[in-house]
C-alpha cells in the first residue's frame, strides 16, 4: 500500500510500524504538507466484528483525549474498505528503544519522563479512559524530547463493564498489573502499576519479573517481590525508587490512586521534599499455631501454653525447704549476672558501630554508608548560598561517636540558594543553554522550530518563562529555537541527481521514500513530476523535500538479489534502500508471513545503471548491506 493515495488526500510514504491488527505508514498530507501518521486495519480484519470493534475503539478513545503528552488524533475515516486512523506523525524512538541504547536511564531522567506519561494518562482518567496497555514500546521520545503516550487500541471506557473476546490476555505480560493477570477488570491503578514497572526498567535497563513463559511471568506478578532498585541502579535516589515500588503494590488499595497523586510524590522525590511523601504499607502475613494431628500430646506443654501438673510429694522439714530456696535464689543471681555481662558484651562489640564521616557527601552516597554501618539517616534539607543541592552540610553525632546499630544519625542536606533566577536564554545555541541550566538543576525542552530569516539555525528565539523568573531545581523552560530558513528551489524538469544536488546547494534534502509515476515518454525519465514543499516555499534549513519521478518501465536499471530472512514466528516487514553516494533511496518494500522462504529472491529496479549499495531492514531495524550491479 505504500504507493496508495487514501480518501484522496493522505499519500503513503513508507511503512514505519506493524502491530497485531494494523499496518502503521509515515504518510503526506497533501492539503497541508506534513507529515502524519496513518494506522490502517489489516485488510483479513476487515469483516472481524471483534477487530473492526477494537479499532473503533481506539478511534472513540483518542477523540476524546486532546493533550500534548498524548498522540492526537487528526482524522478517521474509511477508504473502500481500508479502514484508518490519521495521528500526528512523531519523530523519534520508543521509550523502548531508548532503553536498549542507553542501558539505562539516570533517575532524574527517568522520573521526568514518568511525570509526563503521568500527565498524558490522568487526562485519559478524567475522561473516563483506561489504556490497559502501557509499555515503552507504547511511549515516543520525540527528537527534540517531547514524550507521547501512543496506542489506545485496547483502552477501556471506565465505565464500561464488558470485555471483549480475548481482552484479558491483551497487552504485554511483562508489565500487566496482578489485576490484568489474574483475568479481572483493570482501572486506574492498574495503569500506574503498568507505570510502575516502566518506571522500573528505566532504573535499572531490565523490567522486574521474567521468565520463560507469559504465564511464569504473570504468576510473578501475582506473587513476587521485585529485586530492589539499588542492586541493580546504586545511584538510584531512595524516594524515587519508593515511588517506583509503590506505584507497584500487588494490591490497588496499597498504591497511587490517581496518576496525579503519583506525579506528586515524584516531584516531592526530586525536590527533596521527603517528609512530605505517603508511607508505603506493607502487610505482614498472619501466623497460626499449628498443633498436632490428634490434639495436644499428653504430658508435653503446647507452645504459649501453660501446663500444671499435681504431683503427690511428701513432707520435707522447713530447714531443707529454706536451703532449697537459697539454692535458687543464688542461681538466679548468677544467671543474671551473666546475662547481664553478656549483653554489654554484645552491646559494646557485635551490636556498636562509629559514625562515618558525611560532610561532602552526596546525599544518596551517604545514606547508602550510613546503612551499611547499621546506622539509620535521617535527612533535614536547608538552603544554603553556596554549597550545592544534595550536598551533606552537618552531621549529628560527629564522626567517631560510638552507637548502637539501628540508631539515628541526621544529616544536614543543602537544597542550594534559597532562591534563583532564570538567565537569560534568548539567543544562546541549545547546547550552550543546556549547560547554563544544568547546575541549576533545570531542563531545557525545546517547544518548537521556527523559519526564521533573522535569526541564526540552533539558536534560541523565545523562552517560557521568561528571564528574571524565579525557579527552583527541577523546573522545565520551554524554548522556541530558530531553524534558520531556506527556499525550496524549483526541481521540476531535472533529473534525480541533478535535483539531489540543486537541493544540497539551497542547503536542504531529498526524502529517501521516492515516488514514481510511470510514463511512455522515454525523454522524461528519471525526471522530477512533483515536489513537496512546491518551489519558493520557505523551509528550516536542513529540511527534507518529497519528490515524485517519472519513470518508463522498460528503461530502468535491474537486478535481482536474494535475502537472508530471519527465523521468526511473526510477519516480518522488509525494505531495502540504494545508496550511490548521493542518498539513500527506497526501492523494495514487502511482508514476509512466518512460512515463507527464509532465502526469497526479489529484483531491485531504479532509474540508472551503475554499482550500488544496498540495505536491507528488517522491520524497520538495519540488518545487512551488499555492492550490487544494476543493468
Amino acid at each position: 500500500m505504500s504507493e496508495k493515495i487514501l480518501a484522496d488526500r493522505y499519500r503513503l510514504v513508507e511503512q514505519i510500524g506493524v502491530g497485531g491488527m494494523a499496518i502503521v505508514y509515515r504518510a503526506i498530507d497533501q492539503r497541508t504538507g506534513h507529515n502524519v501518521a496513518v494506522k490502517v486495519l489489516r485488510p483479513e480484519f476487515n469483516q472481524d466484528a471483534e477487530f473492526v470493534s477494537r479499532f473503533q475503539r481506539e478511534a472513540e478513545a483518542a477523540s476524546k483525549m486532546t493533550h500534548h503528552n498524548i498522540v492526537n488524533l487528526l482524522d478517521v475515516g474509511m477508504d473502500g474498505e481500508n479502514r484508518y486512523l490519521v495521528m500526528e506523525y512523531v519523530q523519534g524512538k520508543t521509550l523502548k528503544e531508548l532503553i536498549k541504547e542507553k542501558g539505562r536511564l539516570t533517575p532524574a531522567v527517568a522520573a521526568q519522563i514518568t511525570i509526563r506519561i503521568l500527565s498524558a494518562l490522568q487526562h485519559a482518567h478524567q475522561n473516563g479512559i483506561i489504556h490497559r496497555d502501557i509499555k515503552p514500546q507504547n511511549i515516543l521520545v520525540h527528537a527534540d524530547g517531547h514524550i507521547k503516550v501512543a496506542d489506545f487500541g485496547i483502552a477501556r471506557m471506565a465505565n464500561s463493564s464488558t470485555l471483549t473476546r480475548g481482552d484479558s490476555v491483551m497487552g504485554s505480560v511483562h508489565y500487566f498489573s496482578p489485576e490484568q493477570a489474574s483475568g479481572q477488570a483493570a482501572n486506574v491503578t492498574s495503569d500506574l502499576y503498568s507505570v510502575g514497572v516502566v518506571m522500573y526498567e528505566m532504573l535499572t535497563g531490565r523490567v522486574p519479573f521474567d521468565g520463560d513463559s507469559p504465564v511464569a511471568v504473570a504468576m510473578q506478578h501475582l506473587h513476587a517481590r521485585p529485586t530492589p532498585i539499588e542492586n541493580y541502579a546504586p545511584e538510584s535516589p531512595a524516594a524515587i525508587n519508593h515511588v517506583c515500588l509503590m506505584a507497584m503494590e500487588k494490591k490497588p488499595q496499597y498504591r497511587y490512586q490517581s496518576a496525579r497523586e503519583m506525579a506528586t510524590e515524584l516531584r516531592m522525590a526530586l525536590e527533596g521534599r521527603t517528609e512530605k511523601m505517603q508511607p508505603r504499607v506493607v502487610e505482614k502475613p498472619m501466623m497460626a499455631p499449628v498443633q498436632p494431628a490428634g490434639g495436644p500430646v499428653q504430658g508435653k506443654a503446647e507452645p504459649g501454653s501453660v501446663r500444671y501438673n499435681t504431683v503427690r510429694r511428701k513432707p520435707v522439714k522447713s530447714h531443707q525447704g529454706l536451703w532449697i530456696l537459697f539454692s535458687l535464689l543464688m542461681t538466679a543471681v548468677v544467671c543474671y549476672g551473666l546475662y547481664v555481662g553478656g549483653v554489654a558484651i554484645y552491646e559494646k562489640v557485635v551490636n556498636s558501630t562509629t559514625v562515618p564521616d558525611f560532610v561532602g557527601m552526596e546525599i544518596t552516597v551517604a545514606q547508602r554508608t550510613a546503612q551499611r554501618s547499621g546506622l539509620n539517616p535521617e535527612v533535614v534539607e536547608i538552603n544554603h548560598p553556596t554549597i550545592s543541592s544534595g550536598t551533606v552540610i552537618l552531621q549529628a553525632p560527629e564522626v567517631d561517636t560510638t552507637l548502637r546499630k539501628g540508631d539515628s544519625v541526621v544529616l544536614t542536606v543543602s537544597k542550594g540558594p534559597s532562591s534563583q533566577k532564570l538567565p537569560d536564554l534568548v539567543g544562546m545555541s541549545t547546547q550552550n543553554a543546556i549547560n547554563t541550566l544544568q547546575p541549576m538543576g533545570v531542563t531545557l525542552m525545546v517547544l518548537e522550530r521556527v523559519v526564521s530569516s533573522e535569526v541564526q539555525a540552533d539558536l534560541i528565539i523565545k523562552q517560557t518563562p521568561e528571564a528574571e523568573t524565579q525557579c527552583k531545581s527541577g523546573d522545565i523552560v520551554q524554548v522556541v529555537v530558530s531553524g534558520g530558513m531556506a527556499f525550496v528551489p524549483n526541481l521540476l524538469g531535472q533529473p534525480l541527481s541533478t535535483a539531489q544536488e540543486t537541493l544540497a546547494a539551497a542547503g536542504l534534502g531529498i526524502n529517501a521514500s521516492v515516488s514514481y509515476v510511470d510514463t511512455a515518454d522515454a525523454a522524461l525519465h528519471n525526471t522530477i513530476a512533483s515536489q513537496t514543499p512546491v518551489a519558493e516555499t520557505p523551509v528550516i534549513l536542513g529540511g527534507q523535500v518529497a519528490v515524485t519521478v517519472y519513470r518508463v518501465p522498460e528503461l530502468l536499471a535491474k537486478a535481482k538479489v536474494i535475502l537472508d530472512l530471519p527465523q521468526t514466528d511473526s510477519l516480518t516487514s522488509v525494505r531495502i534502500s540504494l545508496n550511490s553516494g548521493n542518498g539513500e533511496v527506497t526501492v523494495f518494500q514487502g511482508e514476509f508471513p512466518a512460512n515463507a522462504s527464509r532465502h526469497p529472491e526479489v529484483e531491485l529496479k531504479t532509474q540508472e545503471a551503475g554499482d550500488y549499495t544496498y540495505r536491507v531492514y528488517f522491520n524497520d531495524k538495519f540488518a545487512y548491506q551488499h555492492q550490487v550491479t544494476l543493468k
